[in-house]
């Protein structure tokens, strides 16, 4: 990441079209906003402007018309897209000291579900290593991906590791699909496994805001009555869920992957 850094020119940090076109990008995507629609009036599907965003970033990456952005700036934009999430990093540090002893208050309900995260590991890793990702599999096994653990795979592997670049791509599959798919599995799953909604509701705090929005807003429109009981219940498990998903990656899965990892690459 330093060389990255340091080889890129002046020019390419402050490359006025580069900036400009992601300027265009946000505004289109900020106005079209958040649609939701619904399936057979039962599934409701949500997309959120992060979604409309990366895909007008593809399209202005691979259009021969928009001749400005190439491969160079896309190597620009990716590097002053990780400078700019070191502030974020920075603050879901210190909230997650601030609120450490949120940790002590819980009950076992929360801790069962941050054992869940271990299947990633279980399951993702074998296939990833059996697909030919090497390395970039203890990264695309690490849980959800998301900005937690991105600050622990950072400082262990370096922002330029394989492990990193397996990480950043579960990452941008998780913008692109992951609001979708929490939107459909709650949506199946109450149909299929009638639980108390309740339940689902602390289901749906993975520790991703998008994703926690998109779980919680089909449950809110399943059950309008209880709406900011499930919210109340999904804002505090998804706000423990972020901190305590960080000691259990550093200490239980990221141990356990490169402890599988070495196994299955003897073999």
């Amino acid at each position: 990441m330093n060389d990255k850094i340091t080889n890129m020119n002046i020019k390419d940090i402050f490359n006025y079209k580069l900036h400009i076109t992601v300027l265009i990008i946000f505004l289109i995507s900020t106005y079209i906003g958040v649609i939701k629609f619904s399936i057979f009036n039962t599934i409701t599907i949500i997309i959120l402007p992060l979604v409309f965003s990366l895909a007008l970033s593809i399209i202005a990456y691979t259009s021969k018309a928009i001749k400005w952005i190439g491969k160079k700036e896309s190597q620009t934009a990716t590097a002053i897209f990780i400078i700019i999430l070191c502030p974020l990093v920075a603050k879901l540090a210190i909230i997650s000291g601030a609120n450490i002893h949120l940790l002590y208050q819980t009950g076992p309900l929360i801790i069962l579900e941050q054992l869940g995260d271990i299947m990633c590991v279980l399951i993702a890793l074998p296939v990833a290593i059996l697909l030919g990702f090497k390395r970039k599999s203890i990264g695309m096994a690490s849980s959800i991906c998301r900005e937690p653990q991105m600050a622990v795979m950072a400082n262990k592997y370096s922002l330029d590791s394989e492990e990193m670049k397996g990480f950043m791509i579960v990452y941008l599959f998780g913008i692109v699909l992951g609001t979708v798919f929490m939107s459909l599995i709650v949506n199946i799953l109450s149909y299929i496994m009638p639980l108390h909604p309740y339940a689902y509701a602390i289901g749906c705090g993975i520790g991703s805001t998008s994703m926690n929005v998109a779980g919680l807003s089909a449950l809110c429109v399943m059950y309008p009555g209880i709406s900011n009981q499930l919210i109340a219940f999904s804002a505090i498990a998804n706000l423990i869920s972020a901190l305590l998903s960080v000691y259990m990656f550093m200490f239980i899965l990221l141990p356990l992957a490169e402890k599988l990892y070495s196994i299955f690459e003897k073999k």
